[in-house]
Parts: structure tokens; sequence; C-alpha cells
């Protein structure tokens, strides 16, 4: 017993001194431990002053002891004198030890019972996770596949390396040996059990001094230890020196060329995941759109930030309310590849280009959102167009051309309107961008003298907003001195807090810069006087047009894989490709829009709020209707009005064509026709002149001029009802539009053509009759000729009157007198009229014999007359007296009906010129007939359709509009529903900006 317990303390002491051995396994052969720590335990060593023969025992039958925990060494003290009771104490020990054993036999089963049970009841306690293993994803199982753990392992020193800087273990473990030999000497437990119970005095000397020389060897170890480390400390540091003298800058260039590698692998397997999130995310939305989960989906919130900008862009900016809601405004010199980078950020070759052309003419506004197909669309228009396809993507660069062309006004090179353009596509990131001309240096020819100026109005409208971001653009390939640019844009942002810089054509500025540094200085910022957010490098191609998206990203990938900007760190990762400017512009849009669209939607209240006090305050009574409700109740209007010419009665339209078409034919009838024929000799010769007249009157002019008058008569009717005021209902300020819409409608209007050829039969087959059936037609043909002749004797008896100057009693009662040529006129007006005196039955043309007897009389009177005034007053003489003579035969011709019946057989009277009267008349009932029939009929039905052509017309133009519909009440309108619109837009966006967070 007393030998056990000699081991035991023994074996305190190793396990003591090989824990505080900090750095040794025992899995290490002793043979390859360090020469120092071997040279501490050998036999023949100096200071090792206590030797004992070589113990045959191993050091492991004491292993079952070593797995008690070790504690630090403490001796009993040392006690001399002789311990007459010391046989009894291994009953006591034993004892101890079966109680401490089976207490810990106990303890151990029954923790282990209770930790098992514990166990089972927390793994029923876990959920089941097999189910979502879907959610870690595929690179996790396959990372194997992309990261060279071989490499790795070879760059890591090897065994034998890392075993020449640690202790020699082998030499270690063999004096750990000789010192377990030294405390095992005779008896293994002898030793043991003397230094813990009653010994003898030469023991307990004996056990002061191995006490003693223990302390001093623990000693002795930890020195040697320090020595140890401090030798290997020394010996690592100059092997890792020495190492990185050889190979430092091969290291360096593995590790930049693997860290690129690495990169790329990582964006190879993002890319790989994207495409398929894109993919999955595809098939959602083609579900959804196929009706699948029955649920109708919500506008993305860059769709509702989009129409709240469009609503913005129509909106008059008046009571000082400015538009500060965030957009990317893509400014920079021209051809400095602007459009190029926006289409790789819409991954669509959407725009149309030019070689060193100015291409880009007006501001296009590109909303990028996500959805199932990659497509495009106007805000004003339903087509879409596939940017899968090449037809498409043609089609669509060909009406973003003509759009600008549309905009750009007569005279100029540049415009200010916007075009809207949708983007939509799976992947695609969300935002709104806006793509201005190109700023420009010099007008070439070709230009608007002001298109330089015109260029930077724009831009700078478009920059000044404290919220948009600008994304400058800066061609590489050319000297930095030459931009301009980026003056401007460190004018509109000082401080560089909403601008990212973006460097175009990186390639051909890595091959035609000397310097490389250079290129690092722009990225830096060190060559602009502005200031950015960040700054990005980018690829857009290689130059032609052809290349497609796909291409110019794995040429840009390629480029930078091998680029030396990055290879000597002149630029990092992030800062390069389009795909990572594209994600970084995103996240400012978003973090700009939530800082705030709050703030406007608040400004946007208080404007509404002032607006609709202003109406309140002027007009409480009206309702507030903008300017397309204006348009649409005048609309109705005057589709009412054009609908009311169908309600006019038939009597009315003859009675108002038959006048109209009387005045417009008496006067060739008269001076043409009856007047001619009138002075024959006899009635043979007076009908055949009548007839020959007619017919050619028929054939040349009547239909034209019955057409004529039936059109006049309907634009009058039409005029009288749109023009008629309505009494208390008339609001005077669709006045303009009624008139243009009149105006218009009659200009686009044209008679049927084949009205004309009808009713020329009509009309020559009512002058050929020539039968007068009863008297009342007799006697209304006689009063129709009165009138007519009447009509033309009071013109005559005018022109008489305006050529000869006042009678006696004008002059004596209103002071009038006579002019020196009215003196002539009527003294060759009373000489004429002796002459017919004297022949009553006078012919139509004085001869010339006559004139000069009638000059030889005035002349005798002290009258000097011109033959050509004497014909001129013989005219006007002679047709008042023939129209008095033909108005008293018209008065003997009431009672000759009797006469006619008979043909005048037996009879001096002949009333010859009262039929052809009944011939006019008779014709005028008959067209005025055929012409209303064909107005109600036809004309009024198409003059309805012009009219709503004309209307539907002016509801697109936007312009027409606003120029016949004017005035305060109309601005205040529009302006008040602008407001609200845009205010409950916002609203809806916040709403749903909230919660999507």
């Amino acid at each position: 017993m007393w030998r056990l317990r000699r081991a035991a303390v023994a074996c305190e002491v190793c396990q003591s001194l090989v824990k505080h051995s900090s750095g040794i396994k025992e899995c290490l052969p002793l043979q390859k431990l360090h020469l120092v720590s071997r040279s501490i335990y050998h036999s023949h060593h100096p200071t090792l002053k206590l030797q004992r023969p070589p113990l045959k025992t191993s050091f492991q039958q004491f292993s079952s002891l070593t797995n008690l925990p070790l504690h630090k060494l403490k001796l009993s003290p040392v006690k001399y004198g002789y311990q007459p009771h010391r046989n009894f104490w291994p009953a006591r020990l034993a004892a101890r030890l079966l109680k401490l054993r089976y207490l810990i036999l106990g303890s151990a089963v029954g923790g282990g019972y209770t930790a098992k049970k514990t166990f089972d009841q927390w793994k029923d306690m876990i959920p089941d996770l097999s189910d979502y293993k879907w959610i870690v994803p595929d690179i996790v199982w396959e990372i194997d596949e992309y990261i060279d753990f071989e490499k790795i392992r070879k760059a890591l020193p090897n065994s034998e390396d890392f075993a020449k800087l640690a202790p020699d273990l082998d030499k270690i473990v063999e004096s750990l040996s000789l010192l377990k030999d030294f405390f095992t000497t005779g008896s293994p437990g002898e030793t043991a059990f003397r230094a813990t119970d009653h010994a003898s005095e030469g023991d307990k000397h004996y056990r002061k001094g191995l006490l003693g020389e223990l302390i001093l060897l623990q000693q002795q170890i930890q020195e040697h230890e320090e020595e140890a480390r401090r030798a290997a400390g020394q010996y690592s540091t100059s092997y890792a020196q020495q190492k990185r003298k050889v190979s430092d800058k091969e290291k360096i260039d593995q590790l930049q060329e693997e860290l690129l590698h690495t990169q790329l692998k990582y964006q190879r397997i993002l890319e790989r995941l994207e495409k398929e999130n894109k993919e999955l995310r595809k098939l959602v939305l083609q579900k959804d759109d196929k009706g699948i989960h029955h649920r109708k989906l919500k506008k993305s919130l860059i769709d509702m930030y989009s129409e709240v900008l469009d609503v913005l862009s129509d909106y008059d900016a008046s009571y000082n309310t400015q538009d500060h809601l965030p957009r990317v405004v893509v400014v920079g010199d021209q051809s400095a590849g602007k459009t190029s980078v926006l289409e790789m950020i819409a991954q669509a070759r959407i725009f149309p280009r030019g070689s060193g052309e100015m291409m880009t003419r007006s501001p296009v506004k590109v909303t990028l959102s996500e959805g199932p197909h990659h497509v495009a669309l106007f805000k004003d228009s339903s087509r879409e167009f596939d940017l899968t396809k090449e037809e498409d993507l043609a089609a669509l660069r060909h009406e973003i051309e003509l759009r600008m062309r549309k905009n750009v006004k007569e005279g100029c090179t540049v415009s200010p309107e916007t075009i809207s353009l949708n983007v939509k596509g799976p992947g695609l990131q969300r935002m709104v961008l806006v793509d201005l001309p190109g700023v420009i240096n010099t007008v070439t020819s070709g230009m608007a003298p002001d298109t330089k100026e015109t260029i930077f109005s724009i831009s700078k409208a478009y920059m000044q907003n404290p919220n948009a971001i600008i994304l400058c653009i800066q061609d590489g390939s050319v000297d930095a001195e030459r931009s301009i640019v980026t003056d401007l844009v460190s004018q509109m942002d000082p401080h560089g807090r909403r601008t990212i810089f973006v460097l175009t054509k990186v390639d051909l500025a890595e091959k035609n810069v000397a310097s490389p540094s250079r290129i690092q200085q722009i990225i830096e910022g060190k060559l602009f006087p502005m200031k950015a957010l960040g700054y990005f490098a980018v690829v857009t191609g290689k130059g032609n047009s052809s290349e497609s998206i796909e291409a110019i990203r794995e040429y840009e990938e390629e480029f930078f894989q091998n680029s030396k900007l990055l290879k000597t760190s002149m630029l990092k990762a992030h800062q390069v490709t389009t795909r990572n400017l594209s994600l970084a512009v995103s996240d400012c849009f978003w973090k700009m829009v939530r800082e705030s669209v709050e703030q406007q939607a608040d400004s946007f209240k208080a404007t509404r709020f002032n607006l609709e006090t202003e109406w309140k305050n002027n007009y409480p009574r009206l309702r507030e209707l903008d300017r397309n409700e204006l348009f649409e109740k005048a609309k109705n209007e005057i589709l009412d009005e054009v609908i009311s010419l169908s309600q006019v009665t038939p009597k009315h339209w003859e009675e108002i064509l038959q006048q109209s078409l009387w005045e417009r034919v008496s006067t060739h009838v008269i001076e043409n026709i009856y007047l001619p024929a009138a002075q024959t000799m006899n009635s043979g010769t007076f009908n055949t002149t009548v007839d020959i007249k007619l017919k050619q009157w028929t054939d040349k002019q009547l239909p034209n001029k019955a057409v004529e008058v039936a059109w006049e008569t309907l634009q009058e009717e039409f005029s009288r009802f749109m023009t008629e005021p309505k009494g208390k209902e008339h609001d005077d300020i669709f006045d303009k539009l009624k008139e243009a819409v009149k105006e218009e409608s009659i200009k686009r209007h044209k008679w049927n053509d084949f009205a004309e050829d009808s009713l020329r039969v009509i009309q020559h087959n009512a002058l050929e009759d020539r039968s007068i059936s009863d008297k009342q037609q007799w006697d209304a043909a006689i009063y129709f000729m009165e009138e007519a002749l009447q009509a033309r004797l009071k013109d005559t008896e005018n022109a008489i009157e305006n050529m000869i100057g006042p009678d006696w009693k004008k002059r004596w009662m209103y002071w009038k007198n006579r002019t020196q040529e009215q003196c002539v006129h009527n003294e060759t007006k009373n000489e004429l009229e002796k002459m017919l005196k004297c022949n009553e039955e006078h012919p139509a043309y004085l001869a010339s014999d006559e004139i000069t007897t009638v000059r030889k009389n005035l002349e005798s009177r002290g009258v000097d007359v011109d033959p050509s005034l004497i014909k001129d007053t013989w005219h006007q003489v002679y047709r008042r007296h023939f129209l008095k003579t033909a108005l008293n035969h018209c008065n003997l011709c009431r009672r000759g009906f009797y006469y006619y019946q008979r043909h005048f057989i037996d009879s001096e009277l002949e009333c010859n010129d009262v039929v052809l009267f009944w011939r006019i008349q008779r014709m005028l009932a008959i067209t005025a007939n055929t012409l209303r029939q064909q107005l109600t009929n036809t004309e009024v039905r198409r003059l309805e359709k012009n009219v709503k052509e004309v209307l539907e017309d002016f509801a697109e133009d936007s312009e027409k509009k606003v120029k016949l519909l004017t005035g305060k009440r109309v601005q205040l309108a529009e302006d008040l529903k602008k407001v609200r619109e845009i205010q409950e837009k916002l609203d809806a966006f916040i709403e749903a900006l909230h919660q999507e967070k």
C-alpha cells in the first residue's frame, strides 16, 4: 500500500509538469522534440543530482489516476518522529476510497440517465427541419466546387517545417520517463504513502530534500521552456523573413490572382443565383397573370411612383409649388456613353443611336420595374414592345426617334418636353431615370443657334432639384480637361452629396492612357473639381451598335478579369461593372425617396388647401370642372344643337331655300333672260329666246348655284343654333370652342357630288313645263313677277338718284346740293326722257345719230357731254321706262288667264312674260323641295358626323383645348385637380412604402 501511495504522489508531480509544458502533445514522436527540451531530462545532465535506476513498469500503470482532475501540488508538512499507529490507515483509506467510488459511480449513472432523458425531451421539442432544406442555397452543398481547398492546403507550411519550429517532444517525454523512474524506486506505492502518512525521521529528511530538488527542477524546466520558446520564435521569424524575401513578390501576385479568381467565382455564383431567382419570379408572376392564385396584383412601388412623376410633368407649377421628388438624372458630354449605360441598366438596346450625331433631342424618362416579361411601353400607348425580339426593338427605337422629332419645334434642335417610357423585366432594379441631351461645347452646322444654352437650361432644370440623384457620365477615352459636364455638375451639387460619377470606355482608356495612375486619379475624383458619393468604371461594348447586351456584359467581365486596374488595386471590385453601378444607384434612389417623399406630400397638402380656399371665395356656386370636364360638357351641348337641325320643319327649310335661291339667281333671270327676250318684236321670238337661255342656264350654272345656296342655308341654320343664347344657362366660356367647332366642321363638310346631276335633270324638266293649270297659279305668277319688277325698278331709281343727285325737295329740306357731274347727268337724263316721250316704243339701244343729237342739244345749253356718259345715262333711263311698262302690262294680264287658256287667239293681249315667271317660280319650288330632302336625309347627318370627328380631334389635342378653354376659372380648376391627384397618389405610395418596410 505504501508503494501505491508513493506512486500516486509521483504521478501527480509528473502530471503537473506535463500541464506546465504548454504546446507539447503526446501524439508527436519524441525523436522530433527540440534539442534543448530533450537535453533537460538527459540521464547524464550535470544539473540532475538524483539518479535512480530505470523503472521497468510503464508510466501507463497509473492511467486510471490520470483521469482525475489535476490540481496544484500541495505537499503535507513533514513531521519528524516515529508514529506507532500507522498500521491502521489502510483500512480507513480503503473505506474512504470505496465510499468515494460508489458516490462517483452512482452520481455518474444517475446523472447519465437524467441527461439522457433531458436530451430526449429536448430532441422531441425541436421541430423537423427536413422539409426546409430548400431554404439553404445550393452553394452551401457545392462550396467545394468553387473553393480550391487543395490549393489552400498546399499554401500552408508542411509538417516538417512546422516540426522544426516546435520543441523536440521525444526528448521531453524521455526526460519525463527518467523523472518517473526516479520516483518509483523500490515499491511503487511505498514512497507515495511515506509522503503523507506517519514516516520515520530519515524518510522525513529524505522527503524534505526531494521537495527542494523538485522545486529546483521545476524552475529549471520553466527556464528551459522560455529559452525554447524564444529560440523557436526567433527561428520562425528568421525562417519567415527568409522565405518572404525569396517569394514575397510571387506570393503577392499569386494571392491577388487567387483573390480575383475567387471574386469572379462568387460573381458567377451570384449571377447564377440571380438568374434562377429571375426565372422563379417570372414563373410566379406568370401564374399570377393566369389567375392561378385568384388574387389581384397590386401596382409595384416604382409604378406608383412613376405615375406621380407623370402627373407632375404635366402640372403647371404655379403658386410656387415645385417638384422636388427624387429622380436619377443622367447627364454627360455628347457621345460620352450616357445612352449605353442606360441600356446596360435596362438590359436592352432601346434608344436610337448614330455615329457622332446628336440622337437624344428631348428628355426620356425611363421607369424600370420587375415583371414576368421583358417589355417596354409608352405612357400614352397600350402597345407593348417585346425587348427579346429584334423587330420590336427596332420599332421601339424608331418610335422614340419619331416622338423626339415631333417634340422639337420648327427652328429648334432640342426640346424640353419629356418622353415617358416604362421598361419591365425580371431582375431589373427599380428606379426612375431621366436621359438628358448631351452637353455640347460648340454649335455645329444644322443646329439652332441657341442649342447649347437650351441644353444647359434643360440640364439645370433637372439637376437643381435638391433630391435628384445626378449620374455624371464621363468618357474615359478622352482627356479629362475636355470635360464640360463636370463643371456643370459641380455647380449644381458642390458637396457631391447626390452625385455618382461613372467613367465609361475604360477599355479604351487603359489602352490609350500612358499612365494608368491617371485613371485612378479620375476614379478618385482628384482630376475634377466635383465631388461624388461614389465612383464607378464601366465598359459599354466595343463600339459596335449591333452588339447584344449579353455580349457586352461578357466582354466587360472578361476585360476587368484581365485588367491591371484590378490586379494592381487601382480599382476595387465593387467599383466596376454596370451591374454594381445599377445596384448602387437603385439603393441611393430609394434611400432618397424614403427621406423626401413625406415632406413633398405635406407641401402638396398646403397647396391644395390654398387652391380650395380660393375657389370657394371666387366661384361658390359652381362645380370644380377642369378643362377636360368642361370640354365634355361643351361637347354634349354642341351635339344637342346639331341634333336640333333635324327638328326644323320641312316648310321652314323650303321657304328659306326658295327665298335664298331666288336672291341668288334673280339678277341673272332679269338681266340675262327676261330683258333680252322682252325686247323682241313678237311672242315667238320671245319664247324661243327664253327657251334657249333657260337651257344654257340649267346646264351650266343653275344646279351649282342651288347646291351652294343649300350649303349656305345649312351653315346659317347651324350657326344660328350654335350662337343662339340659352338664357341663364348660357356659359360664355364655351363660345370660342363652339365657334372653332363650327368653322372646322363647315370646312370639312362637302356636299354630295351626285346631287348636282340629279338636280339638273329635275330643274330642266321643271322649266320645260309651260302649262298653268288654274287661276290661282296664274295670279301667283303675276304677283311673283310684280315683286321682282318692282324690286328692280326700285334699284334702278336709286341708281338714277345717285347719278343725278338729290331732287329739289331734298335740296330745300336737307340743304344738299348737286355736284357738277351730277348736274351733267341730270341734264342728259332730261334730254333722254324727252326722246322717250316722243317714242315710247323706242328700242333698248341709241343710234349714233341720236347720240349726236342729244350731245348737240346739251351743248347748246352750255353742257359739254361725252358720248359714253350719254350711253350710261340712257341705260338707266330706258331700264326705268321698260320696268314701268312691264308693270303696267302685268296689271293688264291679271285678267288674261282666259286668253291664256285659248292660247291668246282673237286677242291682242300677250302674257308670255307671266308664263316665264311662272316657270321660274315652279322651278324654285321644286328645287327647294329637292334640296330640303337632301338636307334632312343626308347632309344633316353628315354634318353631325363631321362635328363628332372635330370634337374627337379637339379632345386629343391638348394645345387646342388650352387655347379654346381659357380663363382664371379654368386654370384654377385645373390646378386644383392636379394637386389633388398628386396628393392622392403620393399618399397611396407612402402607404405602400410603409407596408413594404
